[in-house]
């Protein structure tokens, strides 16, 4: 296999990681070449962890995209209203290309994106994981060879967690509709992929409620601080007290989060950013606007219904999944690798213990990574590639525009929108 090598825009937690890890466990595979990250902690530390020499890194995307195709292959993890711009200019440099969800979430730029993609010859991955778990690969497989029967109704549920709520969604990037888009979109977009994917037929209409109903001001305990360790009276009673969020939580740091909040992973460093950083806020003083709680039901063709439960208030972050069908059911949850077939006829209950990669997404990040290599690689070898691409643009973009008419529906007051309409506006 010939080695591919890689460009990324935007060495964040998912860019240096979740994707570009994958370069240093299989060096044989794939390498980076250059980067473009406006944070010089990050940008360093990448160029460290791939031996980037200084001329091949950059402040902003635009200055390596200024130069003559550098690489096979370009990873675009740059923020969620960053990814157009880059995406166009990839396109014309005529790299294979791996996109960060969302996409987008302007609904233009998702139907322009989908035109695009539909007349580009090379590769476009969207980092839609959940398509490569085993997981999900196993319940699609169910589904399609009739295990049971006819699907009539899904039950979906994104247990967000109340830690991983207020560490992304309140403190920290996808926080602000303004800045990155709704969390139905950002949080939720690959759900709505992996929905899409199961039922294998268009959804015609989507109605939504939701809102932010803890995480504001009005609920801030009397005389908190802006920041918690400016002398929080509060500390042993809330669960979201920074220093012990990030510092004694056994499950908050278990997704790199302290990474995230300090590069060097020391107390030291963690509690000095913490002190006037973003992570170190109060969670009912932020600039928060996105919602911490949504349900989704969709009505798609031939009558079967779906509903989406998005959560922020729960132990775990996982995901739940019902699927119920005219002879049987399917039942599992995704972080436990474990899928329970019902079948009504027999009575026999089948239960399909998964093995996976032990990396995020319970393993699809690796096999997302797997994936996508797999397809560059034959693509630039002549033999097509795109075969293997199971999460293009095209299938990507109609997830994103269900999420987007959801959103609508839930600013309306939960209003019915029909799916044709809402594309023609």
């Amino acid at each position: 296999m010939k080695k591919l090598t890689a460009i990324l825009l935007g060495a964040g937690h998912r860019g240096t990681d979740a994707y570009a890890e994958y370069a240093r466990s299989f060096p044989n595979e794939l390498e980076f070449v250059a980067v473009a990250e406006p944070r010089q902690d990050r940008r360093e530390e990448f160029c460290r962890l791939h031996n980037i020499p200084a001329e091949k890194s950059f402040d902003h995307w635009e200055k390596l995209l200024a130069l003559p195709k550098q690489a096979d292959c370009i990873f675009i993890c740059t923020q969620d209203r960053m990814h157009y711009e880059p995406l166009l200019k990839a396109v014309e440099l005529g790299y294979e290309i791996l996109i960060e969800k969302p996409i987008t979430p302007d609904k233009q730029e998702l139907l322009a994106i989908r035109d695009l993609a539909q007349k580009y010859t090379g590769v476009i991955s969207v980092a839609h994981v959940l398509r490569y778990s085993a997981f999900f690969s196993k319940i699609k497989e169910l589904v399609e060879q009739g295990a049971i029967g006819d699907l009539v109704n899904i039950q979906h549920m994104e247990s967000v967690g109340w830690w991983h709520a207020a560490h992304s969604f309140v403190r920290g990037n996808w926080r602000n509709t303004e800045e990155s888009c709704p969390m139905i979109l950002a949080k939720c977009c690959h759900d709505f992929d992996i929905l899409l994917w199961l039922v294998g037929k268009p959804c015609k209409a989507v109605s939504s409620f939701g809102s932010l109903k803890l995480f504001k001001e009005e609920n801030a305990p009397a005389n908190s601080p802006s920041h918690c360790l400016e002398g929080c009276s509060h500390r042993d009673t809330c669960p979201f007290y920074a220093p012990r969020f990030y510092l004694e939580n056994p499950q908050a740091p278990s997704g790199n989060l302290r990474r995230v909040v300090a590069i060097e992973d020391t107390d030291e460093a963690l509690l000095k950013a913490l002190a006037k950083g973003p992570y170190g806020r109060c969670v009912y003083r932020c600039d928060n606007n996105v919602v911490d709680h949504q349900i989704v039901n969709m009505l798609f063709e031939d009558d079967i219904t779906v509903s989406l439960t998005m959560s922020a208030f729960t132990e775990h972050c996982q995901r739940n999944i019902t699927l119920q069908g005219s002879r049987g059911q399917i039942t599992g949850c995704m972080e436990e690798n474990k899928v329970v077939l019902t079948d009504f006829t027999s009575g026999n209950v089948t239960e399909f213990n998964l093995r996976v990669p032990p990396t995020g997404h319970s393993g699809s990040d690796t096999l997302l990574m797997r994936t996508f290599v797999e397809a560059v690689t034959e693509k630039l070898g002549g033999a097509g590639g795109t075969g293997k691409n199971c999460s293009n643009a095209i299938q990507a973009v109609e997830s994103h525009l269900v999420a987007l008419a959801a959103e609508e529906s839930r600013l309306a007051g939960g209003k019915l929108v029909i799916m044709d309409e809402f594309l023609r506006r």
